[in-house]
């Protein structure tokens, strides 16, 4: 019998706890509405939106140079003057022409006159349809290669921001939750204040206070009040940059019902883990810009290959305007381009993007080993925050047990009340430390979830 009660007393005790879990779980997070309402809204984000609009316009721009271009082109000339040929027509055929009018006895071959025949056309036109089209082209196929990789590049960049960006609304959210806890904080002193006030009052009245008790009370008070106004600004500045991040007027609500439990719990299921930097979007930039840099050292060795390109022309050309069977014409042919010497330029233009490439990979090195050093930074900072959180909540338990047996023995005359003032101060002191080194835990989970880039955004 007494083992059936001990089991059924320890399912009982487990059960607020697996409670709490769940409604953790299940717990509306205002917060994750505010990153969705940040990520949507912010002005760098659209920035870097329409940067990576340029980018796959670009990539759009590459792959249309594989297909013909078509252009109408027309040139029309005029001049008078200028060298000539004479041409002697009138010279060579009028007596041959005569002595055949006599033979037949007909007027069928008339007198010609001598030509002069211009250099420079005279009222000309040459209209066309030209098509050109790219036969061999290694540029072409590299461009569009580099294009596609600087678009990947481009989206990374975007999620880097991306992750930066939670990282400041978390961060600017649990600043703005310290300062309005800490105006409560304050505002509770202030109460206690006044309740010492009030009794010191009264004994004075009754002729068992002193009059220094109440000045000491006064004095306090202001204090408190004094911490109180700073709080309150704190609040408003908290307040206006938090909005700022999510592209919001300053003076719009922020909803404070967040379970600061839940985010406890996901630190300590951090603490628990050993993730990596390796998951970065700065790395995979880097490792983009390299296989960049390597497309553009393959595209520089492919200098040798030949272009080839073909061009069809449809158009007329006359003298006068005239458009007929004459004046229309076509035109086709191909144009070969083949580098034969270039004074070394293309051996050093390979060189420089070897050396670029290098670099690159140089830098992806030395980025790796500061990402490394600033997540293990982090994961330190989080477990010192951990700790200095818990043992926060020690000291405020204790100066809460403190400040009841004070306030109880001066209310019996054994305590002075520069002790209960002290006993209070203690509790304010605790209060604080509690609050602020609780959002110190959350603000460092944040920044370890940024140096390992292990936020999950939503699709």
């Amino acid at each position: 019998m007494r083992t059936v009660l001990i089991v059924c007393m320890i399912f009982l005790s487990c059960l607020p706890c697996s409670m709490s879990h769940a409604q953790v779980a299940t717990e509306r997070n205002p917060l994750d509405a505010y990153i969705a309402e940040g990520l949507k809204n912010n002005i760098v984000i659209q920035q870097k939106d329409i940067s990576l609009e340029k980018a796959l316009l670009s990539l759009q721009t590459a792959k249309s140079l594989f297909l013909p271009t078509i252009a109408f082109q027309m040139n029309y000339q005029t001049a008078d003057g200028g060298r000539n040929i004479p041409l002697p027509l009138g010279d060579l055929l009028n007596g041959a022409y005569a002595t055949l009018n006599q033979l037949t006895n007909s007027q069928n071959f008339p007198q010609l006159e001598n030509q002069s025949i211009t250099f420079l056309p005279k009222n000309f036109y040459d209209a066309k349809l030209r098509t050109t089209v790219p036969v061999i082209n290694s540029d072409i196929i590299y461009n569009r290669k580099i294009s596609g990789q600087q678009v990947v590049l481009q989206e990374f960049e975007v999620a880097t921001y991306r992750r930066e960006l939670v990282k400041n609304i978390k961060s600017a959210y649990f600043n703005y939750l310290t300062a309005l806890n800490a105006v409560d904080i304050y505002q509770s002193t202030i109460d206690l204040a006044n309740e010492g006030k009030r009794v010191n009052e009264k004994l004075l009245e009754n002729g068992k206070g002193l009059h220094a008790y109440v000045l000491r009370a006064n004095s306090e008070i202001a204090s408190a009040q004094a911490q109180l106004t700073q709080a309150k600004q704190q609040v408003e500045n908290a307040k206006l940059y938090f909005n700022s991040l999510l592209n919001r007027p300053g003076d719009s609500p922020v909803d404070t019902a967040y379970n600061a439990d839940a985010g406890l719990i996901h630190a300590s299921v951090q603490l628990k883990e050993e993730t990596g930097p390796a998951a970065r979007e700065e790395l995979q930039s880097l490792q983009q810009g390299i296989r960049i840099n390597e497309t553009v050292v393959k595209m520089n060795k492919s200098y040798w290959i030949p272009k080839l390109s073909g061009f069809l022309d449809l158009g007329s050309q006359a003298e006068g305007w005239k458009y007929n069977d004459q004046s229309r014409y076509y035109l086709a042919g191909l144009q070969l381009d083949l580098p034969v010497f270039a004074g070394n330029r293309n051996q050093q233009k390979l060189k420089q993007a070897g050396l670029d490439a290098r670099n690159a990979q140089l830098n992806l090195d030395l980025v790796q080993q500061q990402l490394e050093l600033s997540s293990s930074v982090a994961r330190n900072n989080l477990k010192a925050a951990w700790e200095t959180y818990r043992s926060a909540q020690v000291q405020l338990e204790a100066a809460e047990s403190y400040q009841r047996l004070i306030e109880r023995g001066f209310r019996a005359g054994t305590n002075t009340y520069i002790e209960t003032v002290d006993a209070r101060t203690q509790l304010t002191s605790a209060r604080m430390a509690v609050l602020i080194n609780k959002y110190n835990v959350l603000a460092a989970s944040a920044t370890l979830e940024r140096e390992t880039a292990s936020y999950t955004f939503s699709k």
